[in-house]
C-alpha cells in the first residue's frame, strides 16, 4: 500500500499533470467569460437586429418544449472559445518560432578554420595567429 501511495504522489507531482491541472482551472474560468460574453453582449446584440431574445426561442412539441435559442447561444459560445483559443495558438506558435529564431541567431559560429593552416581562428579575425596569413574577408 506505502508503495502505492508513493507512485500516486510522483504522478501527482510531475510537471505535465500540474501543467493540466491549472490549464484546466484556467479554462474554466475563461469559459465563464466567454459565455458571459456571448450570453450578455454579443447575443442581445445581434437579438436587436433578429427582433428577438435568443432565450425566448423556443417551440412546443406535443407538451415539451424545445429551446433551440439556447441551443443557438451554445453554437455561438463554442464558436467564438474555438475563435479564441485558435488566436492563442496562433500568437504562441508565433512566439515560440520567434525564440527559434532568436536561438539559431544566438548559434551563429564564433570561430573559422584558416584556409592555410587550418587552424582555428576568431571570425572576426583578419590576419591568423599562427600561420600570419593574410584572409580574405567575406561580405
Amino acid at each position: 500500500m506505502k508503495k502505492f501511495f508513493h507512485e500516486f504522489k510522483e504522478f501527482i507531482s510531475r510537471g505535465n499533470v500540474m501543467d493540466l491541472a491549472v490549464a484546466v482551472i484556467i479554462g474554466g474560468a475563461f469559459q465563464a467569460i466567454v459565455k458571459s460574453l456571448n450570453e450578455d453582449l454579443i447575443t442581445p446584440f445581434i437579438g436587436t437586429f433578429v427582433k428577438t431574445d435568443f432565450t425566448a426561442m423556443v417551440a412546443t412539441l406535443r407538451g415539451v418544449e424545445i429551446r433551440y435559442g439556447a441551443f443557438i447561444t451554445a453554437v455561438i459560445n463554442f464558436l467564438l472559445m474555438s475563435f479564441i483559443i485558435f488566436l492563442m495558438i496562433k500568437v504562441l506558435s508565433a512566439l515560440r518560432n520567434l525564440k527559434k529564431k532568436e536561438e539559431i541567431k544566438e548559434e551563429e559560429p564564433t570561430t573559422k578554420k584558416c584556409p592555410f593552416c587550418c587552424s582555428e581562428i576568431a571570425i572576426e579575425a583578419t590576419r591568423c595567429p599562427h600561420c600570419t596569413s593574410v584572409l580574405e574577408e567575406k561580405e
